[in-house]
């Protein structure tokens, strides 16, 4: 039974479970929840939601101005800005009213694309999506001579996507398809595509199969199978178009295999075995590999090897690792090739030239950038041969552009800068890099951005947001949607804290496994320094986080709870004991990687020491607005469930707690452009009410 109505919270009924492990006994009451087929499970969801809609009535005309301010920052008719690859220059627009992209090319002219030639739309999203709740495209590959399309597509939000191959002639898909694709790449005769496949229970994609274009499915061959839980596999090809690579990859080790891509029913060539704690990636030029590998330190650094001999004797140092910056990725072409790298947290792009043939090339420039904290990165890149190199940048206040860099003059230029309607005038915003004192006395980077006018010192409303695993740095990007927070007069903070990749995989180290509290503790450091500062007031203070970065919210919600007022957590990873005790759930067995694995005692206490939902007590919570999706396949919607559940019987204070549950869609939430506005119009009506600016 679910007791509720629309004036008091849900109490869902408790079933107690007990499970022993290392000699501690764990108790759970709403395990229950996790049977999604179970009627009673979707009616609390469906009741939660109500008292949600009935808690937040009286924002309802809010919510619609909200809607309607970020609406009028968009675009909604645009078109991105076209890339070559071969024959053809594609591009995606949007059209007023649609919920989708339309992805579309057209015919390379004698210099450059005909602005005048046919359009030919290759996926329209808005087409495809009739008849589901759900919609999101996922790997595509186009055939070398431009005819066949590989693309896959999910409907649920599970992350279930099915492959099939469209003839770009007529429009047409051929018959057949395959369910749990992954990534999709062409060999070089047009007629052989690879694909891989997950397996179903562990939710990895683990198999690499070869497709004969116009043969059965049935008929494929199965060319490689990793049976490593902790491995995903993934395939594709180098730039040069000359191999394909083979990807087997967990969370700290990878390997890589090679095949010809004009020898398609040949065998994949292992570049180097894995080896426990060593990541490396490989890509070709002129019969060398060039391999970006973490065997010297964890921060990456760049060698060659002979395509013949690639063996870790034969590898030939190119840029040394370095202890400050991380070497994130490589970009490589006939002449030059492009270090991204990461720098006191800043991304950087460095421009190597190649002197002839040889394997070695020499520093030439760096793309400088003006602003204090922002984020650049390759933009689409498909040719090998040439001059240019495209690059995003954007900022806390600058709007998403893509420039062209010419590598014989070392000027940039711009192709397009997102426009931003609806009067957005950028010399009104400021953005600021500081850093907060740690526990043990580590400086933690911060980024800031708020409407100049409008700030006045500690008595703005205050807003953090973090996330903290995976070695993921925090992008700093622009976002038209936060306008309606900064015009209201919010400071906003984006806490670069340990477990994020911000300043390399060392800063990574230093908040995963047995050392995971030190992200927990960075953060609440970074909102007390906000606020000693003068960069908010303390009684206003409104925090986020999503997935990892929900873990993030509950666990300092425990810690400190007065700190805060507001609190926004999206399919958070809140109930860390039991989904890492489970084995059989997708995903847990690659994260003891991230996390530890709790069968050894150490780290089962370390964990049980934060998780969430272990550590909820009798205290006063701040406002909480919970939001999961039914078809979250990677924290599953019953973590969050649970959670809210739980804490409904500790929180000693009349602050709202909501859970929000969409019943169609997965971990990102809704698909459609204008749903997710919706969306965020309601998170950010809750902020606003909660901290006096409805």
């Amino acid at each position: 039974m679910i007791e509720n109505s629309l004036s008091s919270p849900p109490i869902a009924r408790v079933e107690q479970t007990e499970t022993t492990v290392h000699g501690v006994t764990l108790t759970d009451d709403y395990a229950w929840l996790r049977q999604k087929e179970n009627p009673e499970v979707s009616a609390y969801l469906e009741a939660e939601n109500a008292y949600a809609e009935a808690v937040t009535a009286p924002q309802e005309a809010l919510r619609g101005e909200l809607y309607k301010e970020m609406l009028s920052h968009i675009q909604q008719t645009d078109v991105s800005v076209p890339h070559r690859d071969g024959a053809w220059w594609y591009y995606t627009r949007t059209e007023e009213g649609l919920q989708y992209a339309i992805h579309c090319r057209k015919r390379n002219g004698k210099s450059g694309l005909d602005k005048n030639a046919p359009e030919e739309v290759i996926l329209d999203g808005n087409l495809l999506s009739k008849g589901h709740a759900f919609f999101a495209i996922g790997a595509t590959d186009i055939s070398d001579d431009g005819r066949w399309l590989a693309w896959t597509a999910d409907t649920t939000g599970f992350r279930q996507y099915t492959l099939r191959i469209r003839d770009l002639e007529t429009g047409h898909d051929l018959p057949g398809e395959v369910l749990r694709a992954g990534s999709v790449v062409w060999a070089a005769d047009n007629m052989t595509l690879f694909y891989t496949v997950e397996d179903q229970e562990q939710k990895r994609q683990h198999q690499l199969w070869r497709h004969l274009r116009g043969t059965p499915y049935a008929a494929d061959a199965l060319v490689y199978q990793d049976d490593d839980e902790r491995f995903n596999v993934g395939a594709g090809r180098t730039r040069d178009g000359k191999f394909l690579v083979l990807e087997s990859h967990s969370h700290t080790t990878s390997e890589c295999h090679v095949l010809e891509a004009d020898d398609s029913d040949g065998k994949f060539r292992l570049i180097a075995p894995r080896e426990d704690e060593h990541e490396y990636f490989v890509e070709h030029r002129n019969e060398q590999w060039f391999i970006r590998t973490n065997d010297k330190g964890r921060n990456y650094r760049l060698v060659t090897a002979p395509v013949d001999a690639p063996q870790r004797e034969n590898w030939v140092e190119q840029i040394p690792h370095r202890a400050d910056t991380m070497l994130e990725d490589v970009d490589l072409f006939r002449d030059f090739f492009i270090a991204c790298d990461r720098e006191n947290g800043l991304s950087r792009l460095r421009v190597y030239k190649f002197a002839g043939k040889e394997p070695k090339a020499a520093p030439a420039s760096e793309i400088s950038f003006p602003e204090p904290a922002y984020s650049a990165y390759p933009h689409v890149n498909c040719i090998f041969d040439t001059k240019a190199f495209r690059y995003s940048y954007q900022s806390l206040v600058s709007p998403s552009s893509v420039y062209e860099y010419d590598l014989a003059t070392g000027a940039s230029q711009l192709l397009k800068q997102v426009e931003v309607p609806g009067g957005f005038d950028r010399t009104l915003y400021a953005s600021e890099r500081i850093h907060a004192t740690a526990e043990d006395g580590v400086q933690v980077p911060i980024s800031i951005v708020y409407r100049k006018d409008k700030r006045k010192a500690g008595s703005n409303p205050l807003y953090v947001y973090g996330y903290g695993s995976y070695g993921y740095a925090l992008p700093l990007g622009f976002n038209s949607n936060r306008l309606s927070l900064l015009d209201r007069g919010l400071v906003m903070a984006y806490a670069h804290i340990r477990g994020g990749g911000d300043l390399g995989e060392t800063w990574h180290d230093a908040g995963k496994m047995l050392v995971k509290r030190n992200t927990f503790t960075d953060f609440i450091a970074c909102v007390d320094h906000l606020t000693a500062e003068g960069y908010g007031d303390r009684s206003r203070v409104a925090i986020e986080g999503g997935s990892a970065g929900g873990l993030l919210m509950g666990a300092v919600t425990n810690m400190q709870p007065e700190k805060f007022r507001a609190v926004l957590s999206h399919v958070p990873f809140v109930d860390v004991m039991n989904t890492m005790l489970d084995a059989s759930l997708p995903l847990t067995v690659p994260e003891y990687e991230e996390w530890g694995n709790p069968d050894e005692e150490t780290y089962f206490q370390y964990m049980l020491s934060y998780s969430p939902y272990d550590n909820l007590k009798a205290a006063s919570y701040p406002a909480i607005l919970v939001k999961t999706s039914l078809h979250d396949s990677q924290v599953m919607y019953w973590e969050p469930a649970k959670y809210v559940a739980k804490l409904r019987t500790f929180k000693q204070d009349p602050n709202p707690l909501l859970l929000v549950t969409n019943m169609k869609a997965g971990h990102g939430g809704a698909s459609g452009r204008y749903d997710y506005l919706e969306e965020i119009a309601f998170d950010y009506a809750f902020l606003l009410g909660q901290l006096g600016l409805a």
